[in-house]
């Protein structure tokens, strides 16, 4: 069979309606599949520092915040350790970034998920030791957690040019909050709400893609945002099998761990497009005016959003720590 006859695979489709994002601190999963974009948080950083082939940029990290730390950055001291953190998040987006041609996104510690004005300063600080390295702010991401605080702080950066991703998304009411103040994109966790339903409804399967809480939250957000023509982009995330993705074809953006891309790369089944402005203009959503006191009634009326918020800040906070501590034995 010559190769323009061969079938395509289910991720060359998709990516032909979606952009495909990795969803991986591994340089090397990056080079094999070559998303568009590529996603980095505290768990990937954790995991990929203690991979030989990653030792340099920790150690790179450790080395420029000798030097450095302690010292005025934009104005205001920056102690060893934190620096070294933040060096060590730029360092993998620097790297990631010679193997992509769009955006890397970079975390802010969640120990500041309820502080506006660290969230604030901790986002200049990445961004300015990207400009360090030469990269444009217009391919960095910061991302912030999805509380009150931090979509604030959304607002606030925007309007200094800084681009947001703003995650751990588990409700419509975050996503349209951030789409008011203008986010730049939005990352809905697909995988937690679905894991959170299955556990409550005592399911051992995955169910459908009609059925599964997790691709509809993604659906509803995506026709709210289209049929209001916010301009924030929404990127499914946290899959947890191949099926959940195809059923979000057509989504703006689709962040993907290097085992599902894998497994895409290696099927052949139709990929339709599912999600389109179309569909969206078409879609029962309506549009609403939200304060402060209607996102925490509304987060609070929610179990599943409060749960797997704080679970998600939890674990992220968790997995900086243990990387603070090993910035911490490295520097004794």
């Amino acid at each position: 069979m010559a190769d323009t006859d061969k079938p395509m695979s289910s991720l060359d489709q998709l990516m032909k309606h979606t952009t495909v994002v990795a969803d991986t601190g591994d340089i090397n999963a990056i080079k094999e599949h070559k998303p568009q974009d590529a996603t980095t948080n505290p768990s990937l950083i954790l995991k990929a520092s203690q991979m030989p082939e990653y030792v340099h940029l920790f150690d790179e990290a450790i080395s420029y915040a000798r030097q450095h730390g302690d010292s005025l950055i934009d104005g205001m001291k920056v102690d060893k350790v934190t620096l070294a953190l933040d060096k060590l998040s730029v360092n993998f987006g620097v790297e990631i970034l010679k193997h992509i041609p769009g955006r890397v996104s970079t975390e802010v510690d969640a120990k500041f998920s309820f502080d506006y004005d660290n969230t604030c300063i901790q986002a200049e600080r990445l961004i300015s030791l990207y400009e360090e390295a030469d990269i444009p702010r217009e391919r960095i991401l910061i991302k912030v957690p999805a509380t009150w605080e931090g979509i604030c702080a959304v607002e606030s950066l925007e309007e200094e040019g800084i681009h947001t991703n703003a995650t751990l998304i588990f409700s419509y009411i975050q996503a349209l909050v951030v789409a008011q103040y203008e986010g730049t994109l939005i990352s809905p966790f697909v995988g937690r709400i679905t894991d959170y339903h299955m556990k409550e409804n005592g399911l051992t399967e995955y169910p459908v893609a009609d059925d599964d809480y997790g691709v509809q939250s993604v659906v509803q957000i995506y026709n709210l945002l289209k049929k209001y023509d916010f301009k924030t982009e929404v990127m499914g995330a946290s899959f947890r099998h191949a099926d959940q993705i195809i059923a979000l074809a057509g989504c703006d953006l689709l962040t993907i761990s290097p085992n599902l891309l894998h497994e895409l790369q290696e099927r052949y089944d139709d990929v339709p497009i599912i999600l389109s402005m179309e569909g969206a203009k078409q879609s029962g959503q309506e549009n609403e005016v939200i304060r402060e006191s209607d996102f925490r009634l509304k987060m609070c009326l929610d179990p599943m959003a409060s749960y797997k918020l704080s679970e998600g800040i939890r674990s992220f906070y968790n997995d900086t720590r243990k990387l603070e501590n090993m910035v911490r034995e490295r520097m004794s």
